[in-house]
């Protein structure tokens, strides 16, 4: 794997997470059947994509492996299955809350590869957390989510750590899709003065503002020479709006940097994908642009029009005037208090 820019398809891991959340909402799209994760996984392979997520692992009494979560990550290598030797295989992890003592040593037939969430409440944990898959032998990508929340000296301390533990990639996440080119520039620009050199910057593009193709052309253009990496997923299936769209950015990249992608696969798994996005479970939407528009998290507004029956306008005025220590993480107890507020009941 020495291509300056890597790509990572995250359709199963980013898609499950969005089948999950559907359905913690009464929303019943279905669930990733065995046959479609193993379908999706090869056609991936076959395209020439350099990483394949192929879920999340999760510590759960129910069975969650129709959205490509597994309770151990040896779990998740056996639906792996064969491993193609030109290809990296990543699972993602939501949090620090597994037992290092629990993780196996990486060995042939585990994810090469693995992604963590990072906690902003328990950052130091989750960096600890991080280190400790280091020292197991798994490439280590940190992922801290809503990157934009972070302050100089917090994006100081993840970069500094991962250069301590030899991370793979540190990434920066546009968790509610409301970055800009610039932004894009400045957080890369902040983490190459301060990482290694061998250690890559990752980019997750969200596209609440149609903004992540243009987002990842910045990021691709202020790179130099630095190795990157850039996630996607098919037809940009995620959760709200969803990601950017792979087989748009491999496209691209075979215009643009000579790349030799089989992006057919890659709309073969598109039509798989269709039928669990008959009622717009993502892609663009005025409901998902909002919150983007008003520096937030989507989720505020869905529950505004889907509980409380607001029109995008009044969602527009009630997320403008949001307080700041709302802003991050939407819980419903806080869209009460903002319609009470918007009532003057508060």
């Amino acid at each position: 794997m020495t291509d300056r820019i890597m790509t990572l398809d995250c359709t199963l891991r980013d898609g499950g997470f969005a089948l999950e959340d559907a359905y913690k909402n009464d929303i019943r799209p279905g669930q990733f059947t065995k046959q479609e994760r193993d379908t999706i996984k090869e056609h991936m392979e076959k395209a020439g994509l350099d990483i394949i997520e192929i879920g999340a692992v999760e510590k759960t009494g129910t069975d969650k492996t129709g959205f490509a979560i597994y309770n151990r990550i040896e779990d998740a290598g056996s639906a792996l299955g064969k491993k193609n030797d030109d290809v990296l295989y990543a699972v993602f992890y939501r949090g620090p809350d597994i037992s290092m003592d629990e993780i196996p040593d990486r060995a042939p037939g585990l994810p090469d590869i693995t992604r963590v969430c990072i906690r902003y409440s328990e950052l130091e944990k989750s960096l600890d957390f991080c280190e400790g898959l280091c020292k197991k032998g798994y490439k280590v990508f940190i992922q801290p989510m809503v990157t934009v929340r972070y302050t100089r000296e917090e994006l100081t301390l993840l970069a500094n750590r991962a250069n301590d533990m030899g991370a793979y990639a540190l990434y920066f996440v546009d968790s509610y899709g409301y970055m800009t080119p610039e932004d894009v520039k400045a957080y890369f620009d902040f983490y190459d003065s301060i990482l290694r050199d061998d250690i890559r910057i990752g980019f997750h593009a969200h596209n609440n503002m149609e903004m992540a193709f243009a987002n990842v052309l910045e990021f691709i253009s202020c790179s130099g020479a630095r190795n990157i990496v850039i996630d996607s997923c098919a037809s940009g299936m995620g959760q709200g709006t969803g990601n950017l769209q792979t087989e748009v950015i491999l496209n691209y990249l075979n215009n643009a940097h000579a790349k030799s992608y089989k992006t057919g696969h890659v709309y073969e798994v598109c039509e798989l994908i269709d039928k669990y996005n008959e009622g717009r479970l993502w892609g663009y939407h005025p409901v998902r642009f909002i919150p983007a528009a008003n520096k937030t998290a989507y989720k505020f507004a869905m529950a505004l029009k889907n509980n409380y029956d607001c029109s995008y306008r009044e969602i527009d005025e009630i997320l403008s005037d949001i307080p700041e220590s709302m802003r991050y993480r939407y819980t419903p107890d806080d869209t009460k208090k903002l319609i009470a507020m918007r009532n003057g009941e508060v």
